[in-house]
């Protein structure tokens, strides 16, 4: 079936399983804007199946892209890319009596295109981040969640266990923007094949200590298994295929500031997966100018700041007002194809009286390559003979990124962000020869 009429029959069913279930006025009706879901409370059961420990989550995400100017194709064109979850978080303390448990279960689907690879770079670079931040992973059902947590004395201690990524707990940060580098954990996005962000799964265990009300620190365990990664392997829970162990930890820091709110976060990670050499082979030389294989290191390390801070209010109302937010992450320069990415957001909500729920947001992100993977390419270049940018042969001498949106979220209704974006790509893939791109983007987000 065409990704096409696939989306027009999964909204067809949503539609008319919605209007079925918004027969009883006792709660929200389906499609009313004041309801958290499109389908509504479902008669009220959906609010007494909270009350009975079970919260289902239906959401979707949709992403276009178009390339306008520029980019390694200018043949314009528009691709899209979505994602349909379901899944239900368990308050076990509701439903067995375990104090202080909770459950998570989460399936994703991921379907369609993305621009960035072919049209905004060159398909021999590809591009550093990507314009359609949802696509990836496959086009496949995954099983991204299935955990249990538990909190001791008295809350102080929290520890999470099951299948899960990374950055659902370490280095997290919201997705208010369609360019991958400036949504989610950033690490995900640069440690190469080490930490996967959402919807891959891996077998973990979180451990978090509450220091005080604003301040806590957390260790984790996190298989690493590349094998997750392969089409099919969407349901894996067996250890087969197993590289090695990421640990991460991190100290995190959540004060108000003149009443409104902020989070500091500073980690580390290490891989204790061998890792490749992205220049050297054993002997300490060129690898590709010996032509031998890389050096093998025994691991492969990183660190992470995150800050994000309300710096006003409107009127008094600390719903709305202006936010600031910084990324920057670094990584081994032996061992990681990027070596340094920095980021800067600015996110004004409720910017007009008649749209209080709307919000306006700006980012510039830099994406840096490891100097070590240049020198490799001009090596590379230089063994087989080639000069020349437009030999097929050539490999891209790639340095740095910069990636840039502007958008606007409007806040349709309670269950529907509809957020229209402008993004501009310089030197995409880190490629000079590659012309800087500009991308009209809509990313459309609805929790059924």
């Amino acid at each position: 079936m065409k990704m096409k009429n696939k989306a027009r029959l999964i909204c067809q069913v949503s539609a008319a399983a919605a209007l079925v279930l918004a027969g009883n006025a006792m709660a929200d009706e389906a499609f009313s804007s004041d309801s958290k879901w499109m389908t509504g409370d479902w008669g009220g059961e959906r609010t007494k199946l909270i009350e009975q420990g079970i919260d289902i989550k239906m959401d979707y995400v949709g992403e276009v892209g178009a390339n306008l100017h520029g980019g390694f194709n200018d043949d314009k064109t528009a691709r899209y890319a979505d994602q349909f979850g379901l899944g239900a978080a368990l308050d076990l303390e509701k439903l067995f009596g375990w104090d202080n448990t909770q459950a998570k279960i989460q399936l994703t689907n991921r379907n369609g295109e993305n621009i960035s690879n072919d049209r905004i770079g060159d398909p021999r670079a590809g591009t550093l981040s990507s314009s359609q931040e949802v696509f990836g992973r496959g086009h496949m059902v995954r099983l991204t969640q299935l955990w249990i947590q538990h909190q001791f004395f008295d809350n102080k201690l929290d520890v999470k266990a099951g299948y899960f990524g990374e950055g659902e707990d370490f280095n997290t940060f919201p997705c208010e923007f369609q360019n991958l580098a400036f949504c989610g954990s950033q690490v995900g996005n640069w440690a190469t094949n080490i930490w996967y962000n959402w919807p891959v799964m891996q077998a973990a265990i979180r451990v978090k200590y509450n220091i005080n009300d604003e301040l806590y620190a957390q260790i984790g365990a996190y298989n690493q298994n590349t094998s997750q990664l392969e089409h099919g392997n969407g349901f894996k829970l067996s250890g087969s295929g197993t590289n090695g162990t990421v640990l991460p930890v991190e100290l995190v820091w959540s004060p108000k500031v003149n009443s409104l709110p902020g989070e500091y976060r500073v980690g580390y990670y290490k891989s204790t997966a061998p890792a490749d050499d992205v220049l050297k082979d054993d002997n300490g030389q060129d690898a590709a100018t010996t032509g031998n294989a890389f050096r093998v290191h025994d691991s492969k390390h990183g660190y992470w700041f995150v800050a994000q801070q309300q710096l006003t209010s409107h009127n008094g109302d600390a719903s709305r007002g202006l936010n600031i937010a910084a990324n920057a992450t670094f990584h081994d320069k032996d061992t990681n194809f990027i070596d340094n990415y920095q980021s800067l957001m600015f996110v004004y909500k409720g910017p007009f009286d008649a749209r209080p729920k709307d919000d306006v947001g700006i980012g510039f992100a830099r994406i840096h390559v490891n100097d070590d993977v240049k020198k490799n390419a001009e090596l590379t270049n230089a063994a087989n003979g080639v000069s020349d940018y437009n030999n097929p042969l050539f490999s891209p001498i790639r340095e740095t990124e910069y990636n840039y949106e502007i958008n606007y979220g409007f806040h349709v209704t309670n269950w529907l962000t509809v957020r229209p974006n402008l993004q501009y790509v310089t030197h995409p893939g880190g490629v000079d020869q590659v012309d800087n791109a500009l991308v009209a983007g809509l990313k459309i987000q609805s929790v059924f």
